[in-house]
């Protein structure tokens, strides 16, 4: 399964953390890519350093315009999934969303567009109250990969967290220059 994902928009200043954080749970929890409008080109310079540090191929692209990605991936074949409060209760969506070959997640940050909701072959919403837009993509992501995303190794890692009951095991490759 091939997973990308959209952020659309960014309120100034206040998203810079927030989109941060929505790049890094896609990497985290097996997206390959995302695109991002209206973002501060600073959060590509943190997401290359977290790859050259932990390892991993993740890749940002800048964007003007979202429509013109998702109906791009929606002609190679791409579902997408838009992520809303308003959408399908996941539990319902989740097995069916599981079936699908290749997935682009839209992640809004403002109120996004109407025309999302009907170019989405699946409105998705993680809880009927109102959350954080991390929170939804995390979830979504574990549940249509039923966790099976942290199985998996990042190549070149310089580091690796060694899970442990107590405190912080980190390994840590020496690399030569």
């Amino acid at each position: 399964m091939v997973i990308e994902v959209v952020r659309i928009g960014q309120r100034l200043v206040r998203d810079d953390r927030v989109t941060t954080h929505v790049a890094l749970v896609s990497r985290g929890f097996g997206a390959e890519k995302i695109y991002m409008t209206e973002v501060n080109p600073e959060i590509k310079d943190t997401i290359e350093k977290i790859n050259n540090t932990w390892g991993g191929d993740f890749k940002i692209e800048f964007i003007e315009k979202w429509k013109s990605i998702v109906k791009k991936k929606k002609d190679e074949g791409f579902k997408v999934i838009h992520l809303s409060m308003y959408g399908e209760n996941i539990n319902n969506a989740q097995k069916k969303i599981r079936d699908e070959k290749n997935l682009l997640i839209v992640v809004g940050a403002e109120k996004v567009p109407r025309e999302i909701y009907e170019l989405a072959d699946y409105n998705v919403g993680v809880g009927s109250q109102p959350h954080s837009e991390i929170s939804a993509l995390a979830i979504l992501l574990d549940r249509i990969q039923e966790g099976k995303q942290f199985e998996k190794e990042f190549p070149n890692a310089k580091r690796k967290i060694i899970p442990t009951k107590n405190g912080k095991n980190v390994q840590i490759k020496e690399t030569r220059d």
